[in-house]
């Protein structure tokens, strides 16, 4: 059967739509959730920032159960309608919590708790899910990858850039300096009509667009057809022995316990003491289960080594970039001067420039591995997902440079604006490269549970990120009268030695996986790049 070998499936276009709509549904709520937590339910400013890397750390966690349940069970399709009703409930509850907090703020504290778990369980089914069968459009070893997935990824950012642009226009409104408590339920209002919206396109679309090559549906649900036969020569069936689940069980139980240890703090806090261990334990655990397949053979073992040493660099990406949603937002809040080509930016909306930054430089990043492969050039991808941890320690790094001396004068918004743009080609260079990686790397049987061990990675720096982001020193602090944050034993006096932390955590790891890349993860895969 021909195929059009330069054009991409119409199939690619239809999920990324629905994955527009559902960055819209959690972008915009994402970008109005720190500051709702301190300005209307009355969070402290680090125990917002906790909550934040526990809400996205545990939304990425329950990835791993959707893509265990879409492989073994439901299959993506139905996986992705679920997640999507789901995520529109809990939106309707942080509509509810916003609309009560001035009669009842406990009623409105248990109505946000409600809300961030039906979010965190709804992700868990769609996100997965959608992902992996972009991958399933496509032939194995298909060139088009790398750029399918870099369109991909416009189409969450598409979704972003939309919903931190109306959410915050909506929710984030200040009158004469005050802000107006009662307008962020509008915010998350739009944020779930996005979700139905896309829910809604994708159940009507699917049989349609959604098919493999040779026109068969693809995210069905598993074994649905009588013969279970090997696929491009690949055993179809996992088969986990029942030493191997308990031992995975014993593991995460072990880990959740040290890491409560080693992170258990004078402060209680449930959501650092308990929740990060399990998302910690959790990728851990699952990770050791998966290799200990009878099924996989020495080069597949290598191949998922690779993603799983990558997963580990990844960690230091994210923490280090969501930042945006907490320590980030609350300095664009506190101590930036948003006047902005004539017009004063609502300090949740300043982290859009990510958003827009991936929209426009998407295509060129996509044309320019094609560009460099076309002359045996191109980095192959751990050796990208080193130079996007290298990119982003420099808009740190830039940033740092322009707070050293500030004094006590206000930071110019488009600093935060330039450190997002280097943010952005980091993000390009490691985050859709890492989705096509799991894609080429990964035996079809474990497809999508490989892509919630991708998402554990994710799930892990954000957990780091709420730990890291709770590190911001006080606006207005005197050395002697104020009990500074510290990290390693190195206490956190000011904004250059926040930004500098980051410069170094992802600096570090920046040149240690480029070693790694250009020489024994480049034998492992395997002729895969």
């Amino acid at each position: 059967m021909s195929e059009n070998t330069s054009s991409h499936p119409k199939g690619l276009y239809v999920l990324y739509s629905t994955e527009m709509w559902e960055r819209f549904n959690f972008y915009g709520m994402r970008a109005l959730l720190s500051l709702f937590l301190v300005n209307a339910l009355a969070f402290k400013q680090t125990d917002a920032s906790i909550l934040y890397g526990g809400f996205l750390g545990l939304s990425y966690l329950t990835t791993m159960a959707g893509g265990y349940i879409s492989d073994r069970y439901l299959g993506n399709r139905n996986c992705i309608l679920i997640g999507g009703f789901i995520m529109a409930i809990g939106q309707i509850f942080m509509f509810s919590s916003a609309s009560s907090f001035e009669m009842d703020i406990s009623l409105a504290q248990n109505l946000m708790w409600g809300g961030l778990f039906f979010l965190i369980i709804g992700n868990g089914f769609f996100k997965p899910n959608i992902s992996s069968m972009v991958g399933q459009l496509y032939r194995k070893g298909d060139n088009r990858l790398d750029a399918a997935f870099t369109i991909f990824y416009m189409g969450i950012n598409t979704g972003a850039l939309l919903g931190m642009l109306i959410c915050p226009f909506l929710g984030d409104v200040k009158v004469d300096g005050i802000r107006v408590l009662d307008a962020f339920k509008w915010g998350f209002f739009a944020a779930g009509t996005a979700m139905l919206i896309g829910t809604v396109s994708f159940y009507f679309l699917k049989n349609k667009f959604i098919v493999d090559p040779d026109g068969l549906p693809v995210g069905e649900k598993p074994f649905s057809n009588k013969e279970n036969t090997p696929v491009d020569g690949e055993t179809e069936k996992a088969e986990f022995s029942s030493k191997s689940i308990f031992s995975a069980v014993v593991l995460f139980f072990i880990l959740v316990f040290t890491f409560h240890f080693l992170f258990i703090t004078e402060e209680p806090n449930i959501i650092k003491d308990w929740i990060y261990p399990v998302i910690y334990s959790s990728g851990l655990s699952l990770a050791f289960l998966i290799i200990t397949d009878k099924t996989i053979t020495s080069v597949e073992r290598n191949r998922i080594l690779v993603m799983y040493i990558i997963s580990f660099f990844v960690i230091f990406f994210w923490a280090s970039f969501e930042q945006a949603g907490s320590s980030l937002t609350f300095i664009a809040d506190q101590q930036t001067d948003l006047h902005f080509l004539g017009i004063e930016l609502p300090p949740s909306s300043v982290q859009n420039a990510n958003s827009f930054f991936i929209i426009l430089l998407a295509f060129p990043f996509s044309w320019l591995w094609i560009w460099l492969n076309k002359r045996g050039l191109e980095p192959n991808s751990p050796a990208k997902q080193a130079i996007g941890l290298l990119l982003l320690s420099i808009g740190y790094l830039i940033i740092a440079s322009q707070i050293k001396d500030l004094g006590n004068n206000k930071l110019g918004v488009i600093w935060l604006i330039v450190m997002y743009l280097f943010h952005t080609m980091g993000e390009l260079c490691l985050s859709p490269i890492g989705l096509s990686l799991v894609s080429k790397l990964a035996p079809k049987r474990f497809s999508s549970l490989l892509m919630g061990v991708w998402f554990l990675a994710n799930a892990a720096g954000y957990a780091l990120a709420g730990t890291l982001g709770a590190l911001l020193p006080p606006a207005e602090a005197v050395v002697g009268q104020v009990n500074f944050p510290s990290f390693l034993g190195f206490e956190i006096h000011n904004l250059y030695e926040f930004f500098m932390l980051f410069v170094t955590l992802t600096g570090i790891a920046a040149i240690i996986l480029y070693t790694l890349a250009i020489g024994p993860l480049k034998r492992m895969m395997h002729g895969i790049r």
